[in-house]
């Protein structure tokens, strides 16, 4: 038997999204109702930015669009109704204070990713969100009008309900994809959900030959199969048993949209401070101090240990010649891969283990300048459920908070 009940309006997912959204509509006077299956609200929001909260990138509209390649044009109105700055100050508000960090990304001066969902939580409780800790199983609506929300033993009857359940990637946080299969059920289109911000696999055995190996300070670029660099930035990665991942990886990955269609390689300066002929220089000092050594016992200064037998099987120097006996021709080989070690891609990894989805609600099914379905009167999304997704740096916690404004404030309290 179910339970009846009756609101204004209903969040479905107490993600980033949805606790923004759930307190604005509070605030605006409308009961409204917080359906999430977790017991912890902000559960992915909690571990962002390595337990930090990256939530959001201090630089103006024009900027923000630009980090958005897949439906930025789509974000136009709601990161103009609530950009970047306004973000800012809204946190600041609720007790957050924040900090400005390389590449202009934003977190909590706490750097506490709790701080910021445990502030959402507060705000929307003192605005008078009720919490519901149930899955919601089904929308209803009747005539293209939604009408109640269905979350397990209990109905909820409603006007206004705002989707907000994410995406596939780290489906132990809760976004497993289940909105996806409540838009569906009411008519929407779901374009089929693809990792983004993910590590990347590769057939390079001497990957996991240095499994747990990280590099730091190192220039990482990707070449699509035109030999076009699509991605090139300085950071950290490591190597992992299947390949690459860390900081610099997956924000490559970001720009690598389509496995289907194109072929990636990377290419890592392991030396970015020196050019070729320092780098020369610097391996000649090294050769000197070392001359009677095996190479493969001549590069401790030069590369980690872990690295170093890779290092040497990979310049073709046989690693027992003297030092002092090797060519100019064969330092200039060793050079060039210091300055351009390969590692070919040949997939991402699967989308549970990516930080966000590319793919969900087809945007053209929702109205940009209120998050409204066009499909269903009172139905609305916001936060990654949406097929909008953008490079790190905040940007895409920052089309949560735009996302997840515009449609509080446009849904009609009838």
């Amino acid at each position: 038997m179910k339970t009846l009940q009756k609101t204004d309006a209903v969040v479905i997912g107490g993600g980033a999204a949805g606790l923004l959204a759930s307190a604005l509509l509070a605030e605006r006077g409308l009961d409204t109702v917080l359906i999430e299956p977790n017991k912890i609200l902000g559960k992915k929001l909690r571990i962002t930015g390595k337990g930090r909260c990256n939530l959001t990138n201090n630089c103006d509209n024009k900027q923000f669009l630009e980090n958005v390649p897949c439906n930025g044009k789509f974000l136009y109105s709601a990161i103009n109704r609530f950009g970047t700055a306004d973000a800012m100050a809204f946190f600041e508000n609720i007790g957050v204070p924040l900090k400005t960090e390389r590449g202009n990304r934003v977190f909590p001066v706490s750097d506490r990713a709790h701080d910021v969902a445990d502030a959402l939580e507060k705000f929307g409780r003192s605005q008078g969100v009720k919490r519901l800790h149930k899955r919601a199983t089904a929308i209803k609506a009747e005539n293209n009008i939604l009408t109640r929300v269905i979350a397990e033993d209990t109905e909820i009857i409603c006007k206004t309900a705002i989707l907000c359940t994410g995406g596939a990637s780290y489906p132990g946080t809760g976004s497993a994809g289940d909105g996806y299969a409540l838009a569906e059920s009411l008519g929407h289109t779901v374009i089929a959900p693809r990792p983004s911000l993910v590590p990347l696999v590769s057939d390079d055995d001497y990957c996991s030959e240095m499994q747990g190996f990280s590099l730091r300070n190192v220039t990482l670029k990707v070449y699509d199969e035109t030999n076009k660099v699509i991605f090139e930035e300085l950071g950290e990665m490591l190597f992992t048993h299947f390949g690459v991942s860390g900081p610099l990886v997956l924000s490559a990955s970001s720009h690598m949209r389509d496995f289907a269609k194109h072929k990636y390689r990377l290419s890592i300066d392991l030396k970015p401070g020196l050019d070729e002929q320092q780098l020369d220089d610097r391996i000649l000092r090294d050769f000197k101090k070392y001359a009677n050594r095996d190479f493969r016992n001549a590069l401790t200064d030069l590369a980690g240990r872990t690295m170093i037998p890779v290092l040497v099987r990979l310049s073709g120097i046989p690693e027992e010649t003297k030092v002092n006996s090797i060519t100019k021709k064969q330092r200039q080989s060793l050079v060039r891969l210091f300055k351009d070690f390969p590692v070919n891609v040949t997939e991402p990894r699967p989308v549970a283990e990516a930080i966000i989805t590319t793919g969900g609600i087809d945007t053209r099914e929702i109205d940009p300048k209120t998050m409204g379905s066009k499909l269903i009167k009172g139905l609305y999304f916001a936060g990654e459920i949406i097929d909008v997704d953008a490079y790190t740096g905040g940007f895409n916690l920052q089309i949560a908070w735009s996302t997840a404004y515009t449609a509080a404030q446009s849904a009609e309290s009838f």
